[in-house]
């Protein structure tokens, strides 16, 4: 990748909003080598996976065994509003690349909200209420705020209208497995196709929060691992706190990328055949900053429930765009960037196989 497309490669990690995940989406990591037996998959994981008897404690009153992947997806999203938490969150890429985060989250009725503080790297502290995301940089000293339908920077799983879960990913719980102090189950999400990754994650016994998840390849390869290393359940964090502390911007410059909610067809895009599994999610016209060379970037994003895919189309500019694809990755997550038209540049993003995203870029196409 040359210098140009790593300029560029940067902001699209910027509005993916990726500091910890874990979890585009979704940020979910999951597990999911075929044909690996309980005793293999427990190999390697830091602590003893045990494989229990199916026993109850869902709120649905089903037995742990015989939870379907939608039932396991539900009660993971649900979980993070059950109890307030701090923890301290560690992302280790099969790169070596490590990123860590403090994080501080509560909800009220009407709010979700977070704090995460990174640890490592450049300083910066991410809040979001909501949709709404504000992120402090210290050095620079600004402040930057965007409106985001998905993603988080803590593993969270979100639920998509329009998915069938169930028809690309079978799970199965492994066992269980302590993290952080905390009883665990384990499971295995295994995609059914190609287009996909392998999911494994650890849902705390008691109220369903992933506290550690794992992305890994047809072939078995780990690709991230994800995983809460001190994590307090008990913790007395107030939501108010923390919407104090994100709308208090004295002394820092605030920035913005103005964006427009649209749809991929009112802006004269389709893709020619749906790829399997994946529905549009949201899709926004951003007016980037001058600095970011890129002027008006149209970020339309889909999911399959567990994985995602953005795409980012903007006018091709032969002194910015490479004449040849460049393709890159960072983790579990991949990124594509080519010429897709005469006259467009798209970089497609994603927690999905290379495959995949060859797959969107190629389907994708200008209907006026």
């Amino acid at each position: 990748m040359n210098i140009r497309t790593q300029k560029d490669a940067g902001t699209v990690w910027s509005l993916m909003g990726r500091g910890a995940v874990a979890a585009a989406a979704l940020w979910l990591g999951l597990f999911g080598a075929p044909g690996v037996g309980l005793a293999q998959a427990g190999a390697g994981t830091g602590g003893g996976l045990v494989a229990g008897a199916a026993s109850s404690g869902s709120a649905e009153g089903l037995p742990t065994a015989d939870r379907s992947v939608l039932q396991w997806v539900e009660r993971m999203h649900a979980a993070p509003c059950q109890r307030a938490y701090t923890g301290t969150f560690v992302v280790l890429s099969a790169s070596g690349a490590m990123s860590t985060s403090r994080i501080w989250h509560a909800c009220d009725e009407r709010n979700r909200l977070e704090r995460v503080e990174s640890l490592n790297g450049t300083s910066r502290t991410v809040f979001r209420r909501n949709d709404e995301v504000r992120t402090f940089s210290p050095e620079s000293r600004t402040v930057r705020t965007d409106r985001r339908d998905t993603g988080t920077t803590f593993p969270r799983v979100a639920v998509v209208s329009g998915t069938a879960i169930s028809q690309h990913y079978a799970a199965t719980r492994l066992g269980q497995d302590r993290v952080a102090g905390y009883l665990a189950d384990v499971v295995w999400f295994k995609p059914q196709d190609a287009l996909r990754f392998g999911y494994r994650l650890w849902s705390e016994r008691d109220t369903g929060l992933v506290i550690k998840l794992q992305t890994v390849t047809a072939d078995g390869k780990v690709l991230e691992n994800a995983a809460f290393s001190e994590l307090d359940l008990r913790a007395t964090v107030q939501p108010e706190q923390i919407s104090r502390l994100m709308d208090t911007t004295a002394g820092f410059k605030e920035v913005s990328a103005p964006a427009t909610r649209t749809s991929a067809e009112a802006e004269g895009w389709v893709l020619r055949q749906p790829v399997p599994g994946f529905v549009p999610v949201s899709c926004h016209q951003r007016s980037m900053a001058a600095a970011d060379g890129a002027g008006q970037v149209l970020q339309c994003l889909y999911s399959d429930g567990l994985a995602s895919v953005s795409l980012f189309l903007e006018p091709f500019d032969a002194t910015r765009h490479p004449a040849q694809p460049q393709a890159t990755s960072m983790g579990a997550t991949h990124l594509l960037a080519q010429r897709l038209n005469a006259d467009t540049w798209v970089t497609a993003v994603g927690e999905v196989p290379l495959q995949t995203l060859k797959v969107f870029a190629t389907q994708f196409q200008r209907v006026r």
